[in-house]
């Protein structure tokens, strides 16, 4: 049911909120425009549609993705629905706006392995009662050649060489693929085939939201609103937070993994985060990062908040209790956790087949990374030996500065 108990002007403050186009004239549009829908829904009880699509290009779905995630969960709390889109075709071009050079290419295979995470992965932020999951294969696989054409023919080779990044590599005699212009193309197409009236997206994403309002408009339709937001950085607190850059925080994730990887960022990208990720309003942000800047907070402690917040959306207040716990034990006062998985194994085994067994490496190519850059500890002591055998007598694995499992009995030793 569409919410008219909250106050117009305060919906559209709230909705307004973190949006950035860097273009004063399209934000003012936009606004107007959504201000016209909102009240047109209050009219006639019906709710907007409001869509955004996510190309499935690794398994998980981190913390930067919760920032539209967060704008389609306040669209739904007014009581409007929302679809979540999974690019299964967009994503084996792979979306070139952010890019100096051309995406590596999936395989379908691949596509599908990373679209089934996603489902569960956005029920942590979105309401599934009022949540479409769609997929865009279903529309884009079966086009012909000749309506790829007629798609074509709306837009022009100039139109795609305003972009930025193509401009760049054009002047710097990079290769631009042709492929790469057609993801425009088919993200265009998505709205038209959703025909909803609100998307949702990143900043380096307006272009292609632009082009789905030209199509719309070219095939007789209503253009749907853009609503653009900010790019989250990652856990360096400079790149924009991705899993390729290994600077990204996971949203299934265990508590105390996120809560560690907040509190490794840099003070400086608090204010980036609190703005982009927390339900804190902005009068609260200033107030703690106020008293950040005036010596009244040490910047840990403003930190060990921000980490609480984002555990405690994705995980519930409790988990984030016991999260800054583990932190103050194992960070803090440098002792182990009290409490801690436990892994049996049958005799002597690989230490990258220990890692993987414990769930603290996906391959054994990753556990190898692990132990080859010093990650990789056996009561506290390093290992350096990517061939070491494991015999299971009670200490304790650590890998990274977050996870720990306790092997076995009482002891256990490498045996060489």
């Amino acid at each position: 049911m569409v919410r008219t108990d909250i106050p117009f002007d305060d919906q559209i403050a709230l909705l307004m909120r973190g949006v950035s186009f860097g273009d004063a004239a399209i934000a003012a549009s936009m606004e107007a425009e959504l201000r016209q829908r909102l009240a047109e829904s209050h009219a006639t009880g019906k709710p907007l549609r409001v869509y955004l699509g996510v190309d499935p290009t690794s398994t998980d779905i981190h913390l930067g993705h919760t920032v539209p995630l967060r704008k389609l969960r306040q669209f739904q709390d007014l009581g409007h629905d929302v679809v979540f889109l999974i690019g299964s075709f967009t994503a084996l071009i792979g979306d070139p706006s952010d890019k100096d050079k051309a995406r590596p290419r999936l395989t379908r295979e691949r596509v599908r392995e990373h679209a089934r995470t996603y489902v569960d992965q956005v029920a942590r932020i979105l309401d599934p009662e009022r949540t479409t999951i769609d997929y865009n294969d279903r529309w884009l696989a079966p086009l012909s050649f000749a309506d790829v054409i007629d798609l074509a023919s709306r837009f022009t080779v100039q139109q795609f060489l305003t972009r930025d990044n193509f401009a760049q590599r054009f002047a710097n005699g990079d290769p631009i693929w042709l492929h790469e212009f057609f993801y425009a193309l088919m993200q265009a197409y998505d709205a038209v085939m959703l025909r909803t009236d609100v998307q949702v997206g990143g900043t380096e994403q307006l272009f292609n939201l632009m082009a789905g309002r030209k199509l719309m408009e070219a095939m007789g339709m209503r253009p749907q609103v853009c609503l653009t937001l900010p790019i989250l950085v990652g856990t360096d607190g400079h790149m924009r937070m991705s899993k390729s850059a290994g600077n990204a925080i996971g949203i299934a994730e265990p508590p105390e993994e996120q809560y560690g990887k907040v509190m490794s960022m840099p003070d400086e990208a608090m204010r980036n985060v609190a703005e982009l990720v927390t339900r804190w309003t902005p009068a609260e942000i200033d107030r703690l990062l106020g008293e950040v800047e005036a010596g009244t907070l040490h910047p840990r402690d403003a930190k060990m908040r921000l980490a609480f917040e984002i555990v405690d959306i994705l995980h519930g207040a409790e988990a984030a209790e016991r999260a800054q716990e583990h932190f103050a034990t194992v960070f803090q006062q440098r002792e182990l956790p009290a409490e801690m998985p436990s892994l049996s194994l049958d005799g002597p085994t690989a230490l990258v087949d220990v890692i993987v067994a414990a769930g603290m490496a996906t391959s054994k190519s990753q556990a190898r990374r692990l132990v080859t850059q010093g990650g990789v500890r056996l009561d506290g002591e390093a290992v350096e030996d990517v061939d070491a055998m494991v015999e299971a007598r009670g200490q304790v694995l650590q890998v990274g500065r977050r996870r720990y499992v306790r092997l076995g009995g009482s002891r256990y030793e490498i045996v060489r």
